[in-house]
């Protein structure tokens, strides 16, 4: 898919330590509300996720927040977005999150936000999709993992048949741009189905 119409995001349910995390929330929230991209996320209320979403809307775009039961039940969802789903755990809130998506960015966060990225990234490497992956390094917050990419590859648990793919990006306003490249340069390799009466004639 070329046009980019959702993208999901993950990112930390507090703030972090620098107020230059909460300044890309906010940041990419407004890109996307004005390029008309919807964002898909997780659904929450607070830390980068909470101004990530205001973002989104407080410019009229629109947001698919996505959580599950039990987080709900502790009142930290944001009740505002125009679509919210609840799931009944959390391996359904991720598989609606991917099916809802066009591509993928990790702003800061924590271990869930590392779990998220990390499994996209798998599926990927794995072939099971070709949507863009962005990891959002807003003060080299992941160059540790980066690194440690370069260490599993070093010492051979990174074959070069299996190369993960995604970009790098340091800063917001090269998110978008990047990410729709990609898309239509995975959109040019890919390969064009064949109509189901063309199969049965071979």
């Amino acid at each position: 898919m070329a046009e980019l119409r959702s993208i999901c995001v993950y990112c930390g349910a507090n703030t972090g330590a620098r107020p230059e995390y909460a300044a890309a929330a906010e940041a990419l929230g407004r890109a996307l509300a004005r390029s008309g991209t919807r964002l898909v996320y997780g659904g929450g209320a607070v830390g980068l996720m909470g101004i990530l979403a205001r973002a989104v809307m407080k410019d009229g775009g629109d947001v698919t927040g996505i959580i599950p039961q039990f987080l709900k039940d502790r009142e930290v969802m944001l009740r505002e977005v125009d679509d919210l789903i609840v799931t009944a755990d959390m391996h359904e809130r991720k598989r609606i999150m991917f099916e809802r998506a066009d591509a993928f960015v990790a702003l800061p966060g924590g271990i869930g936000t590392l779990e998220e990225l990390v499994e996209q990234l798998t599926w990927a490497q794995l072939g099971r999709h070709r949507k863009p992956i962005a990891v959002a390094n807003i003060k080299r917050f992941w160059d540790p993992l980066l690194s440690l990419f370069d260490h599993m590859r070093g010492v051979g648990f990174i074959r070069n048949d299996l190369e993960i793919n995604f970009l790098v990006v340091d800063r917001v306003a090269d998110l978008l741009p990047q990410l729709n490249a990609a898309a239509q340069a995975a959109a040019k390799r890919a390969v064009p189905e064949k109509p189901a009466a063309a199969i049965e004639q071979m």
